[in-house]
């Protein structure tokens, strides 16, 4: 006998096409079987060991965080009900060019105090590996929910080339193609890259279409975040699409935002002429207005370069503390998009010092009148005391945007989630039921249908998975039950970590990670590898 027949479910399929009733049959981790109208055809209705009530609820194939910055939380935390919780059975991580592997010692050192805003400095982690394979080894020894990893381009570039502004010698970049290649063979999904952060920012044109023609030889797509989400923001996605054309390798925009005010109402300017001529394109957003980085990501590139600890020297010494003054706040440093810094949209999230909690939740403009000091003082002392660890959020988003780039045809969710700090962005906890709720039942941006689609089946074919994003017989058991007339996102600007509403159970490979509302002890997720071409 089957182990579970989920009864008289609303099932949203994931291919957009109308919702359905349906006994749903799940055993040995995926879907075996579907019974149509079971009831109302008067049917032999299906058995099994367990049979759950899903009357009023939706059935839908799990979400798949196309952007997700869980890269050690999946390992630290088990529970991880930040993303269970919310329906996302397959996170992507490996993101905007920066995480652990592959790696040396040297390496590994470097990027942990480069990224510790995102993830933390790890501590609590075991780094028992250093390249891909190993690192999709240690996911599948178990974890919350299931993930997939893109290369990260900035590492391979430390690791070959160090943290140095230059281009890249002959050999050196024979072995970062090699090292591509030895990450796509051992599961990796594509490459990301991470061009307003150094030191993959660093990397010409050049350099990063050779790169994507080896992803592209493995059938896997290159993920950027490009050189500019401010002004040329338009220009920084051309250069994506030029740039993967020349490589014949496709393209996934990651956050595909239009922020700042120079971009204001341009959202329908994106991409439609390349998508037009034939071009493999999709991207991800988040549905909400602010961003979330680091604060030493706005400093200048020149300010970054050598790695973590000279950025800090550059900041003790006066003289270059005031160059990178003025590149803020006068000419717009690349770190911040090309545009001049308004520190009164800065507002700190996280810190890794608690002795620096009282900045939490306030923008630097705010902590500085408190002081009597320039907003440049406080944040440059503010990087020093926690040695470039503060997160950001930054308030320069514009719905209008937000909401046409939801609606783009190649349009999938990622949640950008980071979840560290005292006060993260709430997109790490909600994404996946704000679209639902908010943008779906109370705004109408998209059916419900049409967003279902939008977070499973757009990004499982992207992710090349051939049996996941779809509710159909024979795929894996990655399933969401959510109450359509209350799923809502609990988390808030005010109250960042509040848990969703409405989703009574999510299963990961056929197991409950969330029964009744509540996280099991389950680790049924593991590593997604690329499916070979």
């Amino acid at each position: 006998m089957e182990e579970l027949v989920i009864r008289d479910a609303d099932v949203v399929d994931g291919s957009g096409e109308p919702s359905y009733r349906a006994d749903v049959v799940v055993d040995g981790g995926r879907i075996v079987s579907i019974v149509k109208e079971a009831a109302a055809a008067g049917c032999l209705r299906p058995k099994a060991r367990r049979e759950l009530d899903a009357e009023g609820l939706v059935l839908s194939p799990g979400f798949v965080d196309m952007h997700a910055h869980s890269d050690l939380a999946l390992l630290r935390d088990p529970d991880h009900s930040a993303k269970a919780a919310q329906g996302v059975t397959l996170e992507v991580i490996g993101q905007d060019g920066l995480s652990y592997a592959p790696v040396d010692d040297r390496t590994l050192g470097e990027v942990r105090r480069a990224i510790a805003g995102w993830n933390g400095l790890g501590d609590d982690i075991d780094f028992d590996w250093r390249t891909v394979g190993e690192y999709l080894d240690r996911l599948d020894r178990g974890i919350a929910v299931n993930a997939a990893y893109l290369i990260p381009q900035g590492t391979v570039r430390a690791l070959v080339v160090g943290w140095e502004d230059r281009e890249a010698a002959p050999h050196e970049l024979d072995r970062m193609r090699q090292l591509v290649a030895e990450g796509m063979e051992q599961g990796a999904v594509g490459m990301s890259s991470g061009l307003t952060y150094t030191p993959g920012m660093y990397a010409k044109d050049a350099e990063l279409t050779e790169l994507c023609r080896v992803v592209a030889s493995y059938g896997g797509y290159y993920c950027p975040h490009h050189r500019s989400y401010g002004a040329g923001a338009l220009e920084a996605y051309q250069e994506m699409v030029t740039l993967t054309r020349q490589a014949g390798c496709a393209l996934h925009l990651a956050h595909a935002t239009m922020n700042f005010g120079v971009n204001k109402g341009r959202a329908p300017e994106l991409l439609d002429e390349a998508l037009a001529t034939g071009a493999d394109i999709s991207l991800d957003t988040y549905p909400y207005t602010p961003g979330c980085t680091t604060l030493a990501a706005m400093l200048p590139s020149w300010a970054s370069e050598g790695g973590p600890e000279q950025v800090i020297e550059r900041l003790a010494d006066e003289e270059t503390a005031e160059r990178i003054r003025h590149g803020l706040e006068v000419t717009g440093s690349d770190g911040c998009h090309g545009v001049p810094i308004e520190w009164d949209t800065i507002e700190i999230s996280g810190v890794g010092d608690p002795a620096l909690a009282e900045f939490v939740g306030h923008t630097v403009r705010e902590s500085a009148d408190v002081r009597g000091e320039a907003p440049w003082v406080t944040a440059r002392g503010l990087l020093l005391a926690d040695r470039l660890a503060p997160t950001i959020l930054q308030h320069v988003g514009h719905e209008e945007n937000v909401r046409a780039i939801m609606r783009h045809r190649v349009h999938t969710g990622g949640s950008d989630g980071i979840l560290q700090g005292a006060k993260p962005h709430p997109r790490a906890y909600g994404t996946f039921p704000h679209y639902l709720g908010h943008c779906v039942r109370e705004l109408g941006v998209l059916s419900l249908q049409e967003c279902v689609a939008h977070l499973t089946s757009r990004p499982a074919a992207r992710l090349r998975l051939p049996d996941r994003g779809l509710v159909r017989e024979g795929y894996v058991a990655d399933l969401v039950l959510f109450d359509p007339a209350t799923v809502a996102a609990g988390s808030s600007f005010a109250e960042p970590r509040v848990l969703p509403t409405g989703i009574p159970y999510v299963l990961v490979g056929g197991r409950f990670v969330i029964e009744d509302g509540r996280r099991t002890d389950a680790l049924a997720g593991r590593a997604v590898r690329r499916t070979p071409a």
